[in-house]
């Protein structure tokens, strides 16, 4: 009888020894998946007021064409195929401004801003598109569908 409580234990423990990397797997955050900027343009407005409403994505050409224009963005408005892809906006007070972005596995993609701390007139931005594929949200605000341009 004591052989086998022996046993019984043993076994035991081996099932929760294989088990255990697993549930420490499943546990785990998921990876979020870099994407790729496709097109990028940098810029400064000189009045800081302007970046107030900045939109951390744009999805159909009207909101872009007005943004290009209130930021006085130099150059024709960038085409982009809005079925395909969203443009991603950052703004910063700094006088450097780098643009990333990184799509989690439920369909979040977060738009990130690394600025410099040091504070300079005005505003910097970084307009780019990137895929709009397997996005559902934009820092956890959901995606508006792609409008044909009126």
């Amino acid at each position: 009888m004591y052989r086998s409580g022996v046993m019984a234990v043993l076994l035991a423990l081996a099932v929760l020894v294989l088990l255990a990397p697993r549930a420490r797997a499943e546990k785990k955050p998921a990876e979020k998946k870099a994407v790729e900027l496709i097109k990028q343009w940098k810029g400064s407005v000189a009045d800081a007021d302007l970046a107030k409403d900045a939109p951390a994505y744009v999805a159909d050409a009207m909101s872009l064409e007005k943004l290009w224009k209130k930021w006085g963005v130099e150059g024709k408005v960038l085409e982009v195929d809005f079925k395909k892809e969203i443009v991603i906006v950052s703004t910063t007070v700094g006088s450097r401004l780098a643009l990333s972005a990184k799509l989690g596995d439920k369909g979040n993609l977060e738009v990130l801003g690394a600025a410099t701390r040091d504070l300079a007139p005005g505003f910097r931005y970084v307009i780019a598109t990137v895929s709009r594929e397997g996005v559902k949200t934009v820092n956890g605000k959901e995606l508006k569908q792609a409008k044909d341009k009126e």
